[in-house]
């Protein structure tokens, strides 16, 4: 796909969206997995020091001792993560076996009976621990005296369960990436197949295989084909009135072409030869103009409708027995090799315009025989002489706009500019070469792309 590819762009922005999309939901999840980690951490941290409160007492001596500690076995295993802490306001200070010989540097508290505060501490090792505290009072030689209960655990455990989790998460949602990558790429070209079906009747009407784009069943493409067919009418009605007012033009001057005429005639029939020939030439000149703008006018827009085209030997086979009745062909030999099954995609008329332009051409020049015939490929068609034929060097400039192929007056007067503008309107061209015959070789074909130039 190219860079300006629709495709490619809705295909490439999808796939951002989705990317980004789904980077925002793994860290989003990331973020909320790590909370709920630390709200289980922290409820865990209130049920170890509910057993803690619940199992602590005080001795005959007034020492704070703890009856039952709480039964995670983390809390006898020495720098294990999980640590308890008690201690009251005078010095004594009881302190599980995991903490070794450090203490818990609880901050400045003072929290209400019954209440857990937590707090974020540094710990053993410099690590990172949350502390769930509350103060009790215990009665100790008929005083009261207030103690701190602190159960803490080490942070970096939820750090390893958040790893351990984007760890799993990434490479799912790199999956759900590729899967929902596929699903766009598929719903893009079900969503465009509506414009390559335009595309492929905008093609079809450019070829002459149809005239209007058919209904696209889609509500949001719809008005856009009526549009555009709307837009053919219009054109093809515009066509017709040019068409018509050319032809109105052509037959209002044919009367004063005639009176012309015939006043050449009279002025011959007198002696004044030069002034007739002058007559004749300027005749010759206007109805010239007006054949090649009448031809132009009716070729104007002018394609084949539903994909019809003209059977190519029927249309050779009228125009040689039109041919050997005039005077340059009558003593020639024509040959077609034409099958019946040949046919090229332009209006009848036009191809026997362009036909019969060349092939009275070759008449005119041929010594002894003309010859039509299609190309092997079925590619083009090909009209040959034994005549003297075009130099090579002269051939581009013959095809050069306004230069006729016998310049020696008479017949249609139409020219290679007509038959230029004929090929045109179907993107056919003509090409000149040597005839195996001896003489020239026209050929007319469909044109080449760039790429298939060799």
């Amino acid at each position: 796909m190219k860079r300006t590819s629709l495709r490619l762009r809705l295909v490439v922005g999808g796939l951002a969206a989705i990317a980004v999309a789904l980077a925002i939901a793994g860290f989003g999840l990331t973020v909320l997995f790590e909370r709920h980690i630390s709200r289980t951490v922290a409820e865990g941290l209130d049920v170890h020091l509910r057993q803690l409160v619940g199992g602590i007492d005080v001795d005959a001596q007034g020492r704070i001792v703890v009856g039952r500690a709480p039964a995670d076995p983390r809390f006898a295993d020495p720098l294990s993560g999980l640590y308890w802490q008690i201690g009251d306001d005078g010095a004594q200070l009881l302190r599980s076996r995991s903490l070794w010989d450090a203490t818990l540097a609880l901050p400045e508290d003072d929290p209400a009976p019954g209440e857990i505060h937590h707090h974020e501490i540094a710990g053993p090792a410099d690590a990172r621990l949350l502390v769930a505290e509350r103060r009790v009072w215990l009665t100790v030689a008929d005083g009261r005296t207030p103690v701190r209960i602190a159960v803490a655990v080490d942070l970096s455990q939820v750090a390893a369960a958040r790893r351990a989790f984007a760890a799993d998460l990434w490479p799912a949602l790199g999956l759900l990436w590729i899967v929902l990558a596929a699903a766009t790429t598929v719903q893009v070209s079900l969503g465009l197949r509506p414009l390559a079906a335009l595309r492929r009747g905008v093609a079809d009407i450019r070829a002459g295989r149809s005239r209007h784009l058919a209904a696209a069943g889609v509500a949001e493409v719809t008005p856009l084909v009526e549009e555009v067919n709307a837009l053919l009418d219009a054109r093809e009605q515009e066509l017709a009135r040019s068409r018509n007012r050319a032809a109105d033009l052509a037959h209002g001057l044919k009367t004063p072409l005639a009176a012309l005429a015939a006043d050449s005639r009279l002025l011959r029939g007198r002696g004044e030869s030069a002034v007739a020939d002058e007559i004749d030439a300027v005749i010759d000149t206007m109805r010239r103009h007006v054949d090649r703008e009448l031809a132009r006018a009716r070729i104007r827009g002018a394609r084949p409708a539903g994909g019809e085209a003209t059977e190519v030997a029927p249309l050779v086979r009228s125009l040689i027995a039109t041919l050997a009745r005039t005077e340059s062909g009558r003593p020639l030999t024509f040959r077609h090799e034409i099958v019946e099954t040949a046919r090229a995609p332009l209006d009848r008329a036009d191809l026997a315009e362009v036909l019969g332009n060349l092939m009275e051409n070759a008449a005119r020049h041929a010594r002894s025989c003309v010859r039509v015939h299609v190309m092997p490929d079925g590619a083009g068609i090909c009209v040959e002489d034994d005549g003297p034929g075009i130099a090579e060097q002269d051939r581009a400039s013959a095809l050069g706009r306004g230069v006729r192929l016998d310049e020696r007056g008479g017949g249609a007067g139409l020219g290679l500019a007509i038959v230029q503008d004929v090929l045109d309107a179907y993107r056919w061209q003509l090409q000149l070469g040597r005839s195996e015959m001896g003489g020239l070789k026209a050929t007319i074909g469909p044109r080449l792309a760039p790429d298939q130039v060799r």
